[in-house]
């Protein structure tokens, strides 16, 4: 096994409020992540959050994605039900769809001249089943090929062999504030409990450093061909912008690190600089924006719209 350091970005679950109830500190949240995967209406959120949290995105200079759910607000979209492949696809469709039209609205347009802007992540318990069930993952990843965006999922689940087959490009999550059991399956719970700040640390240098996942029952090792990850961090976990700025920062101290034993690149997308490190199949690219840097995992080849 490579002792090769794995490269991350950090994403996060938000825009999870409805009418005048709140979820989370969004904007807090805002200034320590590099995704944002806003919720579409079907498990949380509203035309009015939905149009707020993208304007919010576009203020930090966050990448969104979609985060498509179940039709379950009572359950927060964390009770599993019975639907087909083809009902999945038209549910999660008719949601991405919606966030669409906020971004076009805001000028953030699916596929960017520096990018891509969005990506597809399903929400909690169809997020476990599109893992676990190959049709109802090649109905979600299908979605994503829809709208030209990558599918963020589960490393080594059917998320990763449906990308795989429908040549979706694939980022792989990893969670820093939920469990996963000994077989190494993460444990979705309705209600999520707070997470100590040392076992933060502990998880994510485990997984940046040493390509092991925590489980309950101690560790194991990070699926094969996984060189980068985007650690998710939830809003409604307690102390989440506490989290978000402890991952953000041992995630910045590891990709310096990473880079100095990765080739590297320039490639002009527009109007901004792209800086590309290489990594075995894979680039992390980063680009200039007017207050900071944003990243994104992309796959073996700069976006369209670049040149070197």
């Amino acid at each position: 096994m490579t002792n090769q350091r794995i490269r991350a970005t950090v994403n996060c679950d938000m825009g999870e409020g409805y009418s005048l109830y709140t979820m989370g500190d969004d904007e807090a949240l805002m200034k320590n992540i590099h995704l944002a995967n806003v919720a579409c209406g079907f498990h949380a959120s509203d035309f009015s959050i939905m149009d707020h949290t993208v304007q919010l995105a576009k203020l930090n200079n966050v990448l969104v994605g979609a985060h498509p759910s179940l039709p379950d607000k009572q359950g927060f979209g964390r009770r599993e039900m019975s639907m087909e492949p083809d009902e999945l696809a038209s549910c999660f469709i008719y949601q991405v769809g919606a966030l669409t039209g906020f971004l076009l609205a805001h000028g953030m347009t699916l596929n960017h001249a520096s990018g891509i802007e969005e990506s597809i992540k399903p929400h909690g318990a169809v997020y476990g089943m599109t893992a676990r069930d190959a049709a109802l993952a090649r109905a979600a990843v299908g979605v994503a090929k829809t709208f030209s965006v990558p599918f963020m999922g589960l490393a080594g689940t059917c998320h990763q062999d449906a990308a795989r087959e429908l040549g979706v490009p694939f980022i792989a999550e990893w969670f820093a504030d939920l469990e996963y059991s000994g077989e190494g399956k993460l444990i979705i719970t309705k209600k999520h409990d707070p997470v100590p700040l040392s076992a933060v640390r502990d998880r994510v240098n485990n997984l940046l450093e040493r390509r092991r996942i925590t489980t309950i029952s101690g560790f194991l090792p990070l699926a094969e061909g996984v060189n980068e990850v985007s650690i998710c961090c939830h809003s409604d976990t307690p102390g989440a912008a506490e989290i978000a700025e402890t991952v953000k920062a041992l995630v910045d101290t590891n990709n310096k690190m990473a880079r100095a034993d990765s080739s590297t690149g320039e490639w002009m997308c527009g109007r901004d600089v792209v800086s590309l490190s290489v990594g075995p199949g894979v680039s992390l690219i980063k680009y200039v924006s007017p207050n900071r840097y944003k990243q994104l995992l992309m796959l073996e080849n700069p976006p369209d719209a670049c040149t070197r």
